[in-house]
């Protein structure tokens, strides 16, 4: 059974920065493509970054050059690096799996860890 349990996520004031952790557990992370969402009040779910197995990466317009996701595949874990951080990017973080190598949502979600962010 595939698990996926998001960390990382709480309070920052703009322009600060966060980590955001996602642990994998069952036989969904080695050759498969992870993913970070998220999902602000009144929005829809949306794509901030991915990554593949082999490490190509993905990642929305409106946090390119910000944000930054990596990938542990020894300790079946994803990363989501955030830093100078706008009110906008206040939202429940999401932590995605896919199967293969895909800029699809996949069928496994975490449980999401909200990200607020003070002006």
């Amino acid at each position: 059974q595939v698990q996926l349990v998001e960390s990382g996520g709480g309070s920052v004031q703009a322009g600060g920065s966060l980590r955001l952790s996602c642990r994998a557990t069952g036989s969904i992370f080695g050759a498969n493509t992870m993913g970070w969402y998220r999902q602000a009040p009144g929005k829809q779910r949306e794509l901030v970054a991915a990554i593949t197995s082999g490490g190509s990466t993905n990642y929305a317009d409106s946090v390119k050059g910000r944000f930054t996701i990596s990938r542990d595949n020894a300790k079946n874990t994803v990363y989501l690096q955030m830093g100078s951080l706008k009110f906008e990017d206040t939202a429940v973080y999401y932590c995605n799996a896919a199967y293969g190598s895909t800029w699809y949502r996949g069928p496994y979600w975490g449980q999401g860890t909200q990200v607020t962010v003070s002006s």
